[in-house]
């Protein structure tokens, strides 16, 4: 038999509901408010089948550059090859949430800043760069109070 190449060819499971998550759509992704500027992560939601966006798009973050009552027009990129190329797609908003990919990031923001307060009013320098975790500290293992132990596989055994 021939492979089936439709709009919705292999996405029997990114599109399915997850466990435990079937049923009716939470109000709360009705009653969220969107703004231009907003960064956002498009997850298809097998239920609602309007709207929906395209397979490739399933997963990736965009920006949202128009709101409209029902939806979003989100600017996302494709990679082509070699390039990326901006898409700017339509989606409802049952195909949409908030993305957390800068939480970490604006709350770095702000815990620098009131570090440079804080060192400012002490007149220090703070070192505000992150740094990668140090290797662990040496020591010495001592075989005085425990003794080492030899270790060896147990053979395997049939009882057939």
């Amino acid at each position: 038999m021939g492979h089936a190449a439709g709009l919705r060819a292999g996405t029997r499971y990114a599109f399915s509901r997850d466990f435990k998550k079937k049923g009716f759509i939470a109000l709360s992704t009705y009653l969220r408010t969107y703004r231009v500027g907003d960064i956002v992560d498009v997850v298809a939601n097998g239920a609602v089948q309007k709207g929906m966006p395209y397979k490739v798009f399933h997963g990736k973050t965009g920006v949202v550059y128009n709101v409209t009552k029902s939806s979003l027009g989100v600017i996302l990129y494709k990679r082509v090859r070699n390039r990326y190329i901006e898409k700017r797609i339509n989606v409802r908003i049952e195909h949409v949430r908030p993305s957390g990919s800068r939480d970490d990031f604006l709350r770095r923001v702000k815990e620098n800043a009131a570090k440079k307060k804080e060192a400012a009013a002490k007149g220090t320098q703070m070192h505000l760069k992150r740094q990668p975790a140090m290797p662990r500290e040496a020591r010495t293992v001592s075989a005085k109070e425990v003794r080492p132990e030899s270790i060896a596989p147990v053979a395997y055994e049939t009882t057939i």
